[in-house]
């Protein structure tokens, strides 16, 4: 019972964003399993993740915005308060990834990374904290960062990619000592070659260089990412703040 009330999150609400494929809908059926009610936020209609999720019989909804649309996030916000009463966690996962060399990458293109992977990633936190204060709400905020944050990833360049992963993680810190004081805890995720869609549809010439380069000599599971978003979630991290946790088989150390 012990463990059950300090892994669980029963009662809890959880907004993720971009939750309707890949990393983010592993994650979204994950806290809905250990209790939480899930809004899952993005641009596009996440049914296959919504109905997953209330398949297993546990709560699941849609709120459409795009994250870099400040206004269309409080509005998300709002609505999710509406329906649900309150914001309990945070799972700040939306972003994409450009694979292009800094000669051919244009700026807009690298505007566009940054502004969701990382622009994207401080609106919807600010907008989410606000309730937490309003509701007196003691929140838990995960902000997907990368291992590209902390590494130079090859034989691809992302200069754009990896740039808003090292600003997340730093972001991560501002926001766990500004906001440490009104009982919200804000941490990031680092993520290695997880085998997910976005990973496996990539070219077989880059999987195959990836793979010496991994300690463990494998992709990770998205269950495991689910694991340890759950731990940076529930009761059992109430003393972990402006934490950057990596799960990568091991690759930033060499």
């Amino acid at each position: 019972m012990y463990l059950e009330e300090l892994f669980g999150l029963k009662g809890k609400v959880a907004l993720v964003t971009g939750g309707g494929r890949g990393i983010g809908q592993f994650v979204a059926r994950g806290l809905a399993k250990a209790g939480a009610e899930i809004a899952i936020m993005q641009r596009s209609d996440p049914k296959e993740a919504v109905e997953q999720i209330t398949a297993d019989g546990n709560k699941a909804y849609w709120i459409k915005a795009d994250v870099r649309d400040e206004r269309a996030v409080e509005a998300g916000v709002a609505e999710i308060v509406k329906h649900s009463g309150k914001i309990d966690i945070v799972f700040n996962n939306a972003g994409i990834c450009i694979h292009k060399d800094a000669f051919e990458s244009t700026v807009e293109e690298f505007r566009e990374v940054v502004d969701i992977n990382l622009t994207g990633e401080f609106i919807v936190a600010r907008a989410a904290a606000r309730v937490m204060i309003e509701k007196g709400v003691k929140g838990s905020i995960i902000n997907m960062a990368s291992m590209s944050g902390s590494i130079v990833n090859i034989p691809q360049w992302q200069a754009s990619y990896n740039a808003s992963k090292a600003g997340v993680i730093h972001l991560t810190r501002s926001l766990a000592m500004e906001w440490v004081d009104k009982g919200i805890r804000v941490n990031s995720l680092s993520p290695g070659y997880i085998a997910t869609p976005m990973s496996t549809e990539t070219p077989r010439e880059l999987r195959d260089a990836w793979m010496p380069l991994i300690p463990q000599h494998r992709m990770g599971d998205p269950d495991e990412l689910v694991a340890a978003v759950i731990y940076l979630a529930c009761d059992a991290s109430t003393y972990t703040t402006g934490a950057d946790l990596i799960v990568d088989g091991g690759y930033v150390c060499l």
